[in-house]
């Protein structure tokens, strides 16, 4: 029906490359007759445009054509990705001639309020001020001042939950456990000397002229290896289980998994301990698994996602920025997160990969958290900022689509 009131209408959504093939295989599922083409890599530069044209945010940015033409609708799929105001693919995108423009995104506030003043910026510009005027605004967020913010973004927020009946009426529960585990003897020893050789860098950070916030990122960073397992900041390639707490509590919970035969999505945000979890769950599970991180290619992605969804692998390994968002994996019932990432809508929308519509049974999601280690201040963290979306932006924001000029006839 919109097609056939706007046959000449020209409309561009611009997606992670990643989903490219899932949007393909979409669109011909459920609107086999639509016009449409994907343009990657050299396509991209094509100046033909069928009514609607997919490509990726690089393509989007770069591609001359796509610049070049006068869009009537421009959608952003998960539009965190111009969460960053001041890069050079951000600015690309907005400069994007169009009419109207439609926002989709899980996270619209990843890391500060900035990141919703971004995508604002994209669909009504000016909405929200200029750029110093809301970081000013937002820099001392009052109890008056969120109601004001609210009342400006409510009218061009629509919200998805997926706990709202009137939407989906048949998705089961989704279960969280925060599953506590201590350090062994060994993660103890080498945490306390990342810890004191921290604090010596810190003490002679005058003499060397040493960044404190490159120093303190740093050994973040090694502290969060050491929680995960002493090899993986060694680097030794040892990966005895029974040095890790986590290692000893994900076989555990994969051996239950597996006597229910059930399957399951492990994520962690470090690509380079994937192969040392795939080694130690292929045996629990009795049946090799597979993993999606920043180097698997599309293609190999789309055929790990089908081959998962018709029950031949029992369970994946996925790092979460990589694979967090916009796959189909509802064949696991189960998500473990098996290091912890700052911010929970990150981890939220990872858990969505099993948990969305086609999922037949309860999830169960288990997110480990080693004590009395860095892992604890980040759920701290993790708690205000999730207070931070709910008190902000409270019922309008989680799951939502921003829209701009939007023809009602359209929705």
């Amino acid at each position: 029906e919109v097609r056939s009131r706007y046959k000449d209408a020209k409309v561009l959504l611009v997606v992670p490359a990643s989903l490219l093939g899932n949007w393909g295989r979409e669109c011909m599922k459920f609107t086999p007759d639509l016009d449409f083409s994907i343009r990657h890599g050299k396509d991209a530069k094509k100046k033909d445009f069928p009514f609607l044209t997919i490509v990726t945010y690089q393509g989007a940015a770069t591609s001359a054509s796509i610049k070049e033409e006068k869009w009537d609708l421009v959608i952003l799929d998960e539009a965190q990705n111009i969460k960053n105001r001041n890069t050079k693919q951000t600015k690309s995108i907005k400069a994007l001639e169009r009419k109207q423009s439609i926002a989709m995104t899980g996270t619209p506030i990843e890391n500060s309020l900035m990141n919703l003043w971004s995508i604002f910026d994209f669909l009504s510009p000016g909405l929200l001020g200029d750029e110093k005027d809301f970081e000013s605004f937002s820099s001392s967020m009052a109890e008056d001042k969120m109601d004001n913010l609210k009342r400006v973004v409510t009218p061009f927020i629509l919200r998805r939950l997926k706990t709202d009946k009137s939407i989906i009426n048949d998705l089961p529960d989704k279960v969280e456990n925060e599953l506590m585990v201590s350090l062994t003897p060994e993660q103890r020893v080498l945490y306390n000397k990342v810890v004191d050789e921290y604090e010596e860098a810190l003490k002679r950070k005058e003499e060397t002229g040493s960044n404190p916030l490159t120093l303190a990122g740093t050994t973040i960073m090694k502290l969060k290896m050491v929680a995960n397992h002493p090899s993986q900041y060694l680097g030794d390639g040892e990966y005895d289980e029974k040095k890790s707490g986590k290692f000893l509590l994900l076989k555990e919970l994969c051996s239950t998994i597996h006597e229910n035969r059930e399957k399951v999505l492990v994520f962690t945000q470090f690509a380079t301990i994937i192969p040392s979890l795939l080694s130690l769950l292929s045996p629990v599970f009795e049946h090799d698994g597979d993993y999606i991180d920043g180097s698997t290619p599309p293609e190999k992605r789309t055929k790990i996602v089908d081959s998962f969804q018709k029950g031949e692998i029992p369970f994946l390994v996925i790092s979460l920025k990589a694979g967090g968002t916009g796959l189909t994996l509802t064949e696991a019932n189960n998500v473990i997160h098996f290091d912890r990432w700052w911010n929970p809508a990150v981890e939220d929308q990872a858990t969505d990969r099993a948990y969305r519509i086609g999922q037949k049974n309860n999830v169960q999601v288990y997110k480990l958290i080693t004590k009395d280690s860095i892992e604890e201040k980040i759920y701290e963290l993790q708690q205000r900022k999730a207070e931070l979306t709910d008190n902000m932006l409270k019922k309008y924001i989680q799951h939502f689509i921003c829209w701009r000029q939007l023809n009602p006839d359209l929705l």
